[in-house]
C-alpha cells in the first residue's frame, strides 16, 4: 500500500501507466474482450488484470493518476454497439461519468466501430482486463501530458 495512489491500481498496471508515452493508447476492457491474444500484439505483450472492478471503477482508479490527452479528439474511446452505433449504454455512461470527474469538465469519448476497434486496440501500449460483464464495457484511453510546475 502506498499513500496517494488508489489502493485499486496493482502494481503491474500502474508500471505500465508510467512507462507510457505521450500519444500512446490504454485498453481497458470487458470480461468477454479477447484481451490476452490481443494483448500477446501490444507493446506489453502481457494482459494486465483489474478483474474485481467494473469498467467503471477500473476507470476511475486509472484517471487518478493517467492524464489524457488535450491535443487530440479521440483522447478516449467507447466501442460502439453494432447496430446502433450512438446508443450509449450504461456501462459505457459510467466510464463517461468518471472521466468527466477526472477532467473536471465534459469531455465525451468517441464511438469506435466493433472491429476497428479490435485493430486499434492491437496497436495500443497495453491491455486491462476488468472484471466488467455488461456488454460493450471496452474502452480506448489516450494518454496526455503533465505539465510542469510554475
Amino acid at each position: 500500500m502506498l499513500k496517494g495512489l488508489d489502493p485499486r491500481l496493482n502494481a503491474e498496471v500502474l508500471y505500465a501507466l508510467r512507462a507510457m508515452g505521450h500519444g500512446d493508447m490504454l485498453i481497458i476492457a470487458d470480461t468477454n474482450f479477447p484481451s490476452d491474444s490481443i494483448a500477446r500484439q501490444t507493446v506489453t505483450g502481457d494482459l494486465l488484470r483489474m478483474d474485481n472492478l467494473t469498467a467503471g471503477e477500473a476507470a476511475e482508479a486509472i484517471l487518478s493518476v493517467l492524464p489524457l490527452d488535450t491535443f487530440v479528439d479521440d483522447f478516449a474511446g467507447r466501442m460502439e454497439i453494432v447496430g446502433n452505433p450512438g446508443e450509449v449504454p450504461p456501462v459505457q455512461a459510467d466510464v463517461q461519468k468518471a472521466i468527466d470527474a477526472a477532467e473536471g469538465q465534459s469531455r465525451p469519448m468517441v464511438g469506435i466501430e466493433r472491429f476497428a476497434f479490435y485493430d486499434m486496440a492491437k496497436q495500443a501500449y497495453a491491455v486491462i482486463q476488468t472484471g466488467e460483464r455488461r456488454f460493450y464495457g471496452c474502452f480506448m484511453f489516450r494518454k496526455g501530458v503533465i505539465p510542469p510546475e510554475e
